[in-house]
């Protein structure tokens, strides 16, 4: 499964630190807006210690974790949508990721400008998802329009969507995401079809001292559980540290794991993925699937042909397979079950597919 996050703010915020640390891939991190020109694209493992046990416990020559791919996207200003700056080419990278970062910067520093000349989180939050909410509306204004003269002359299609599409303007009018609304199975197709940028899950990535990261100050705007507090300057300093003295310091600090690690998990936890496993003394593999997805379309991940032929799955949790100490042991306490069409995969599942 092929899964993009764009990291979104305003000029000087961070973005291009934080995908620099996300990736550890060299970028342009300027003091200057408009240092990222061309979206850096970077794929990222997902941090998951459950695989490496795995691949401990299954003696596998490889082991391979799932990822996410982050898409570093240049700063956006007041007025983008209606093109200042670089306005229409940064939306149009935005409408091509899955899910949004959106980092907001409360750090103080002088020697860091800040486009709108002072530090203000509330303000930068408003300001982009103003111009989103903005483009979107031009977007749905057209189509709209486009919907309207069809549906005068008796189009049925464009006879229902109408009052899907009024919906929509008037949220975004009123400076609402479309995320926020609720739209019936039969609505959503049109939704997907005007691929929003209000539409898209969206978490908000607050770059912040090591104390706010701490106490984690609300800001207005930010959603109950979709903040990030993250001190990037410390993880950059961070970063440059054994492994085991970076860990001991973050723990002094009652961190149980990276931030950017943390800033993964979340990220993943929000396209609403879980990770099944399929393991072996080749390989043993991470997957990415979308919560609630059936063992064929799973297997599909591994090859498309897999879905079409598939015939059974041996299914068992890893918990009880590392319980059980041996797969032979687990078949003997009749942990590995077999699995039809109907099995709904879950987190942690070890799944050997029959086709």
């Amino acid at each position: 499964m092929s899964l993009a996050i764009g990291i979104v703010g305003l000029p000087n915020v961070g973005k291009s630190t934080l995908f620099s640390l996300l990736t550890k891939k060299a970028v342009d991190t300027s003091n200057y807006p408009f240092a990222t020109i061309d979206p850096n694209v970077g794929v990222v493992a997902v941090p998951d210690k459950r695989l490496y046990q795995l691949s401990k416990f299954s003696k596998s020559e490889k082991t391979t974790p799932t990822t996410i791919e982050f898409v570093d996207i240049a700063g956006l200003v007041e007025g983008a949508s209606a093109g200042e700056g670089l306005g229409n080419k940064f939306l149009a990278n935005i409408r091509e990721v899955n899910a949004i970062a959106h980092v907001i910067r409360r750090f103080p520093d002088p020697l860091v400008a800040h486009v709108s000349g002072s530090v203000d989180p509330e303000r930068d939050l408003g300001i982009i998802d103003v111009e989103l909410a903005l483009a979107d509306l031009g977007t749905v204004e057209r189509r709209y329009q486009t919907v309207k003269d069809k549906a005068r002359v008796g189009f049925k299609e464009a006879v229902e969507q109408m009052p899907t599409l009024e919906r929509m303007l008037e949220a975004l009018k009123a400076g609402k995401a479309v995320r926020d609304l609720q739209f019936t199975t039969k609505e959503l197709p049109l939704v997907r079809e005007l691929t929003l940028l209000t539409s898209k899950p969206m978490l908000y990535v607050i770059n912040c001292s090591d104390e706010d990261a701490v106490n984690r100050p609300p800001i207005e705007g930010v959603p109950a559980g979709k903040g990030v507090y993250l001190p990037l300057k410390t993880e950059v300093e961070l970063s440059e540290l054994p492994d085991a003295e970076a860990d001991d310091y973050r723990k002094s600090l009652g961190f149980e794991e990276s931030a950017i690690d943390l800033l993964i998990h979340k990220s993943y936890a929000l396209l609403d993925l879980i990770t099944f496993f399929t393991t072996g003394p080749k390989e043993t593999r991470a997957w990415t699937i979308k919560r609630g997805t059936k063992a064929p379309q799973a297997a599909a991940e591994i090859h498309t042909d897999f879905e079409k032929k598939f015939i059974r799955a041996e299914v068992v949790p890893l918990t009880k397979l590392f319980e059980a100490g041996s797969e032979v042991k687990a078949r003997e306490l009749g942990w590995i079950r077999t699995e039809g069409k109907e099995y709904v995969v879950q987190d942690g599942d070890s799944v050997f597919f029959k086709i």
